[in-house]
């Protein structure tokens, strides 16, 4: 850092390279929770991922409906979460059906708690 941007008189070198430390040793889970966000973060996705959540598996005609957008949409959005690995797919005969990968579901529950609370427009309004 060049020291003519930051204010401050001395550097607490024992807390930056505690802080290095503590990044480089959760490295891989940041870049895996960011990933999930990501895809998360877009509203279509979350709506789809909290739908899921619920109603443990819809196929793309069912989120269709429900969101009110084409069936190639929705699969666009179900391809990408698959690719994340956050749904997993059961084919029924010509239908396939989406699911949550369990193993995200721990990841995500405090969102969609959040969400089911409208604790987010409480927190946006203070």
């Amino acid at each position: 850092m060049n020291k003519q941007d930051c204010i401050r008189d001395v550097a607490d070198l024992t807390q930056i390279k505690r802080c290095r430390a503590s990044l480089s040793s959760i490295q891989p889970s940041t870049e895996k929770l960011s990933g999930i966000l990501k895809l998360a973060g877009n509203d279509v996705r979350l709506k789809i991922l909290y739908l899921l959540n619920k109603e443990d598996q819809l196929c793309p005609c069912d989120l269709g409906d429900i969101l009110d957008i084409s069936v190639p949409a929705v699969s666009q959005h179900l391809r990408k979460l698959k690719d994340g690995g956050l749904v997993e797919t059961q084919r029924e005969g010509k239908v396939i059906f989406y699911s949550l990968n369990q193993q995200i579901i721990p990841v995500l529950q405090p969102c969609f708690d959040q969400l089911e609370n409208n604790n987010i427009l409480k927190v946006i309004a203070a």
